[in-house]
């Protein structure tokens, strides 16, 4: 690795291709990179030598899009920039094939189905062809279909890998793993038996989100908001007197699971009915009425139904008014079948006949029917817009029935908890700052624990059984568990421990849990399943916790979340130091780049349009946390930028300068005012875009040494040539070429992270190793050629030359038509910078004579006296 002390590698020969160009150096350069390992992880290693990453594993079983590029580029310039700030990086690369997306992908690719009470087949092959009908296609155990997802997944993770690579992803590709592989399950479930035995994890019988397409529980942070047309319904309970009490409601299908009515304790109009009875409208059920603050006097009659369940609303009035639950919504989304006990009379039994078995669309219009039948229904409907609760990858509303279900603590329930979690994102540096609060008003939002349990075939099965007693029934409060050894298991498929496989399902014997776990409870491990938690502990210690966790803002209340839960609860700790947000890419209208919209644009188009610099330079000149356009324009930019340095560099070396030239030691070569201030500027712009990057601002690192270069190569590297060639002496040509070198040397280091093809290719040319392997510049080598010198020097020489360029432009000539005479205006500080470069600023604009003349206002150059032109330019 190089020293701070610029150019001290081993010294090669100066080779630079007469034609350089940016095509076809990610397949050359990334192939070189796999073969000398590059980016490889040195596990011999202490923890503070190693920056970590917790690289987010994109889901496998799709395509990648544009977003991927730009947000895994923003990780992959912090990987680079730390790498060559000396750090060992811990970059894996993970697979999420765990989860609904890879269950479709599987079953729709290989026609066939998961259950897992088949037994499983050694073997297994799925038919060549698949089935067209679902009925048709064949039902595989789960361990089998698990073989065919990781089957498929290797096929699929060739064609992302192959792309983060063209990319150019400093990941370490021997540090990969699947979410759904043998050692990520079995992280998973010990986890969860660690936070069971812990007392942080439960099962519980309570009111659940459940969607009935996909017939599972949802958890809080999967919920969706949607805007919905529905109707107020106004109609009629009876009170005890006779009186009708008018409710109203958006969901009559409801009716006949009515557990009582409920009124603001200051609604001065039911303040008589609190502790009386109303009887229900068509069903004749008898239910009180109560006070609570959550009833709003303004809204709809201002006394509300409670149902078990319509809304959250229900559930907390349940829950704090204990009242009976009357659920009447099976998980298959329609009204139960069976008259509920409650209904006692003959006419609310014939009333539910009529909607027994339909589903909630149907059973809401035979309600109404009735209602209306019975000349109970008050005006006609009041239609609306509301915010309906979906799940995310849902298409019907959910419901929320009273199921068993799983739940790891979150602090939903437990304010100690809740408190000792936002301290735990405290303890996080966020960045930008402002994406803490997300994560905050998240945690303070909350209203349970997690539900981590999913009645899915396809997932980590949660790793329980439950013994039987005589009568067949499962006894729940005491849990049958693995040992660690038997890791992962599958108690659909895997004998309980103590019983004979023939004691399933019998009594006196066990059932397994048939549900899977969550995919969020398996990726919040991923900290743990990359970093060898309970496999490798010397390992884990020296990665963990994190560096950094890169992700999208869009998942900070699950995957963010849920990470910072599992490590509270398993380590004690905030799983990383750094928590790296990334924004949103928006297409031309300001909509969200997503797969679902259908608006994405496929990477291998632009990669092959514009080159992986190019993309890479779009994705860095975006600061994290930005929403930011899908911006072809700026690939553009970044394109010509990488086609600059190539040919810039080229230029600088065909000059003579070599790594012999790059500054290390003894200053006193730098002689020329103007070199001193270029190597004044570069010490600035190095201690500037260090600073940004350590604050994890790498736009702006980007954009001061962008900003740089282009000065450096458009006015400095124009005015020096005489000089280089030593048209003025051997001493300013030294002068000259170390800074040049010099320059190259650290500007190639600055752009490393932003732009790795390009650079490396220029740094091949004239130096040894890997550009990516050498050190980031520092500035203190600078110190004794820049003593004195004014970094305004290039600016205000520049602008001089430009006026003579204008001068000659306007007159129509060529560029190397002398200047018989000219004068420069500007005030007297000024002129004194110009002074220092008044021998190149004669050079380089081919001049015989400038006059200087002190004045106020701004630097002008005029009265230019060209010689007559061999050739003028034509209009």
């Amino acid at each position: 690795m190089a020293e701070d002390t610029l150019g001290t590698d081993t010294p090669v020969i100066v080779s630079v291709p007469d034609k350089p160009v940016l095509e076809g150096l990610e397949e050359r350069l990334g192939a070189r990179w796999r073969e000398q390992g590059t980016y490889k992880f040195n596990a011999e290693t202490t923890r503070e030598q190693v920056y970590s990453i917790d690289t987010p594993p994109p889901t496998a079983s799709g395509s990648l899009h544009v977003g991927h590029m730009f947000s895994y580029t923003q990780t992959d310039v912090l990987a680079r920039y730390q790498r060559m700030r000396g750090k060992n990086v811990f970059y894996p690369m993970g697979w999420d094939d765990n989860g609904l997306p890879t269950e479709r992908r599987v079953q729709n690719y290989y026609g066939v189905r998961c259950d897992p009470t088949h037994s499983y087949i050694e073997g297994y092959r799925p038919p060549a062809t698949p089935a067209k009908n679902q009925r048709d296609w064949d039902v595989v155990s789960r361990k089998n279909f698990i073989e065919l997802c990781e089957e498929l997944a290797v096929e699929d993770e060739k064609v992302f890998e192959h792309l983060f690579s063209t990319l150019g992803l400093s990941v370490d590709w021997d540090l990969t793993y699947r979410t759904i592989d043998d050692v990520s399950r079995a992280v998973s479930q010990r986890g969860f038996l660690a936070n069971l035995n812990a007392g942080d994890a439960y099962l519980a019988e309570a009111p659940t989100l459940w969607d009935v397409t996909f017939r599972t529980a949802v958890a809080q942070a999967e919920l969706e908001d949607r805007e919905m047309p529905g109707a107020y319904y106004r109609y009629p309970f009876t009170a005890e007197d006779g009186t009708q009490v008018f409710i109203e409601t958006t969901r009559p299908e409801l009716l006949a699971a009515c557990a009582g009515l409920v009124a603001n304790p200051e609604d001065e109009r039911y303040k008589p009915l609190f502790g009386k009875t109303v009887t229900s409208p068509l069903f004749d059920v008898p239910v009180t009425v109560y006070p609570h603050a959550l009833a709003k006097i303004d809204k709809g009659s201002g006394i509300a139904m409670v149902c078990t369940f319509g809304d959250l609303n229900d559930v907390t009035w349940w829950r704090e008014l204990q009242l009976p639950t009357r659920t009447i919504i099976g998980r298959d989304g329609r009204v139960i079948a069976e008259t509920p006990e409650w209904i006692t009379t003959a006419a609310g039994a014939e009333a539910y006949a009529a909607i027994a078995g339909k589903t909630v669309f149907s059973a809401k219009e035979g309600v109404v029917e009735l209602l209306a039948a019975a000349n109970l229904l008050d005006g006609e409907p009041k239609k609306i817009s509301h915010p309906v609760n979906f799940f995310e990858k849902g298409d019907k509303p959910l419901e929320i029935i009273s199921s068993r279900q799983w739940y790891i603590r979150n602090g939903g329930r437990d304010e100690a908890r809740r408190t000792r979690l936002i301290e735990r994102g405290k303890q996080i540096e966020f960045h930008p700052a402002f994406m803490r609060s997300r994560y905050e008003n998240w945690i303070s939002g909350l209203n349970g624990d997690w539900l981590v349990s999913r009645q899915r075939f396809f997932g980590v099965p949660v790793p329980v059984w439950y013994p039987l007693d005589a009568s067949g029934e499962p006894d729940y409060e005491h849990p049958i568990l693995p040992s660690d050894a038997m890791l992962p298991v599958d108690p659909a498929a895997d004998t309980a421990p103590g019983y004979e496989e023939s004691a399933r399902n019998t009594p006196g014997g066990f059932i397994g849990d048939a549900d899977v776990l969550d995919t969020w409870a398996t990726s919040s491990m991923t900290p743990q399943i990359v970093g060898r938690w309970s496999r490798d502990e010397d390992f884990f210690a020296k990665v963990f916790p994190f560096d950094l966790r890169p992700q999208g803002h869009d998942i900070i209340r699950t995957w963010l979340f849920s990470s910072a839960v599992r490590a509270d609860a398993l380590h004690d700790v905030a799983p990383w130091k750094h928590a790296a947000i990334s924004g949103w890419i928006l297409d031309p209208d300001r909509k969200k780049m997503s797969k679902s919209k259908g608006n994405v644009v496929v990477p291998t188009d632009v990669l092959n349009d514009y080159g992986s610099d190019a993309v890479r330079y779009w994705a860095a000149s975006a600061k994290l946390g930005a929403d930011t356009a899908y911006e072809i324009n700026q690939m553009k930019i970044g394109r010509r930028l990488a086609i600059k340095i190539l040919n810039a560099s080229k230029f600088v070396l065909n000059l003579g300068a070599t790594e012999a030239n790059v500054l290390s030691g003894d200053a006193s070569v730098v002689t020329n005012g103007l070199d001193k201030s270029v190597l004044a500027r570069l010490s600035q712009v190095i201690d500037d875009a260090t600073r940004a990057f350590d604050a994890y601002d790498y736009a702006r690192a980007l954009d001061i040494t962008e900003s740089f270069f282009w000065s450096f190569t458009d006015d400095y590297v124009e005015l020096i040539k005489d000089r280089a060639y030593g048209a003025r002496g051997e001493a300013e040509q030294a002068s000259v070429l170390t800074t040049l070198a010099t320059t190259l040397d650290a500007v190639l280091r600055l752009f490393a992270p932003f732009l790795p093809f390009a650079t490396e290719e220029v740094w091949g040319w004239w130096r040894a190793g890997s550009v990516h392997t050498a050190q980031w510049p520092g500035s203190s080598h600078l110190a004794g050629a820049i003593e004195g010198a004014n970094t305004a020097v290039l600016p205000v020489v520049g602008e001089a030359l430009s006026g003579i360029r204008k001068a000659k432009s306007e007159a129509k000539v060529k560029q190397r038509t002398e200047v018989l005479s000219g004068v420069v205006s500007a005030p007297e500080a000024t002129l004194e910078l110009l002074r220092a470069g008044l021998g190149d600023l004669l050079a380089a604009g081919n001049a015989h004579d400038v006059t200087l003349v002190a004045t106020e206002g701004d630097l002008v150059v005029s009265d230019v006296v060209l010689a007559p032109a061999e050739d003028t330019v034509q209009a």
